[in-house]
């Protein structure tokens, strides 16, 4: 039986990428949010009835290991670590082994150290160019994140 790995880029715009043992995409899910008075939250059902589809089959997790950014406002920093928080939170309810993983090691990982934000995103496109959904400038981004989080965390060379 094949094993899956699951790439997690965290916040409210990030996303979830599933890979298999040797790297090759399986799906994603841009990270599904709901409104909560004015402020957007990670819909924690709908992340968790993604990752079932796959119970079972999801050896091991990465998940971006989240931390303050400089020049980050408190709001935007509380939203941000609720979502991480909610994500991490799923993983251990359903049971699923889980790393996480420093941005810093990731992107590393995939030569990106010293690279614009972007940079990230052109490289999933490299790895796999018949993904369409990378093309989207954000939404693109955090699969390509995701991804690369999933790649690192089996050791694939990216």
């Amino acid at each position: 039986m094949t094993k899956l790995f699951a790439g997690i880029d965290p916040g409210c715009s990030g996303a979830i990428a599933i890979i298999n043992e040797h790297g090759a995409y399986i799906s994603h899910l841009s990270m599904p949010t709901v409104k909560v008075g004015t402020k957007s939250r990670v819909n924690g059902a709908q992340v968790a009835t993604f990752l079932l589809q796959y119970r079972g089959l999801i050896a091991h997790a990465y998940l971006e290991q989240v931390g303050a950014m400089p020049g980050q406002g408190v709001s935007s920093m509380f939203t941000f670590g609720h979502a991480a928080g909610n994500v991490e939170g799923i993983l251990q309810g359903m049971f699923l082994p889980y790393s996480l993983v420093t941005p810093q090691a990731w992107k590393k990982s995939a030569g990106l150290i010293g690279s614009d934000k972007d940079a990230a995103r052109s490289r999933a496109i490299q790895l796999y160019p018949s993904l369409r959904a990378l093309d989207a400038k954000a939404k693109g981004q955090a699969i390509a994140d995701a991804l690369l989080i999933a790649r690192h965390g089996l050791g694939v060379k990216s």
